[in-house]
């Protein structure tokens, strides 16, 4: 689950008992406990909330022992901002008990931006309670988080911070197109005298899409046999709009005056909605670009066969809009009316 998008509260919401591993007071407590008798965390009224689950592994095959043998579904909620940096203590993959869940930052319609005046702040549910300069900050110290520790957290290797936001300022710039990784290696040498190989750039790359800031959209053909979907290469993209504007080091008056750059982070955040309305009906997004040139932002498939094409535009006015051809793919008629509101004819 992505870091602030609000999977706590939204868990606590559900749950009977809440046991916070990464409480600060009782986090080497709750360690400790895991590793001599982990049954014992795992008493009380169901459903269990077990917070930062990821901070005691060793509790996984003792939920998974326990839900074989309690024989009853929704017994725990497990919440975490990454997976841990080593599944060495992990002896089963929790096949058939255990699953997940990817929870995104808000869309705009549960923010409630979603009335045709697009913003940027982001989809971090603290951010919606704030304004002006204030909430643009929460996007800035995210990714100051990332840069400087989460990302080195990620797996439990060191990087260095300069380099972080190299990457992450050429993946900002080259977002929405099919950037190579050598590209963005090569943005990083621009003004780094030390070496910095193409390993070295997956490295970096694999740890941002395990904390969840990252999620490339792949690539989709109709026709399942066709390599061609293999062949072609992701399309760059941040979870969130905001990630990328903190990176460039953007506010509100530098993309009024760059449609541009405004235009890429408005098709990032088109990406972001149509990723939740996907999730809530089972689907997948992906984008569409064949031998011939022709290429669509966004495909919804959904598992029934059914898929929906979406072409995403910026207008010049400052209109938004968004060009929905829909393909043989009937929306619920609540999740169309929202979906609806990408456009501003």
């Amino acid at each position: 689950m992505v870091w602030w998008c609000g999977k706590t509260t939204t868990c606590e919401q559900i749950a009977k008992t809440k046991l916070y591993l990464s409480d600060p007071e009782k986090q080497s407590q709750y360690r400790t406990m895991a590793d001599i008798n982990p049954k014992r965390l795992l008493q009380g009224k169901t459903p269990l909330l077990l917070d930062e689950w990821q901070l005691a592994p060793k509790l996984w095959d003792a939920i998974r022992f326990e839900v074989d043998h309690r024989e009853h579904l929704g017994q725990f909620i497990l919440t975490g901002s990454a997976v841990p940096a080593s599944f060495d203590e992990i002896h089963h993959t929790g096949t058939g008990r255990v699953a997940w869940v990817k929870m995104r930052p808000m869309s705009l319609f549960e923010s409630g931006d979603s009335s045709g005046e697009i913003s940027l702040r982001g989809g971090w549910p603290q951010a919606t309670k704030l304004s002006g300069e204030v909430a643009l900050e929460q996007a800035f110290d995210y990714y100051d988080s990332v840069v400087q520790s989460d990302i080195s957290r990620a797996d439990n290797v060191s990087r260095n911070p300069e380099r972080v936001k190299r990457l992450m300022r050429s993946y900002a710039r080259n977002q929405g197109t099919q950037a190579s990784a050598e590209l963005m290696r090569q943005d990083v040498k621009a003004n780094d005298s030390a070496d910095f190989d193409l390993d070295t750039v997956y490295s970096y790359l694999g740890a941002l899409n395990k904390i969840f800031v990252i999620e490339d959209v792949h690539a989709w053909n109709p026709n399942l046999r066709s390599k061609t979907a293999i062949r072609t290469s992701d399309t760059r993209y941040f979870v969130d709009p905001s990630v990328a504007t903190a990176a460039l080091g953007l506010g509100p008056n530098d993309l009024i005056n760059d449609l541009k750059t405004f235009g890429l982070l408005f098709e990032t955040l088109c990406i972001r909605d149509l990723r939740v309305f996907a999730d809530a009906l089972k689907g997948e997004v992906y984008h569409y670009r064949d031998s011939r040139g022709l290429e669509c932002d966004a495909v919804v498939h959904l598992r029934n066969g059914s898929y929906g094409l979406v072409e995403i535009k910026l207008g010049g006015d400052m209109t938004m809009r968004t060009a929905v051809r829909m393909e043989s793919m009937l929306f619920p008629s609540d999740v169309l009316r929202i979906s609806r509101r990408f456009r501003h004819e």
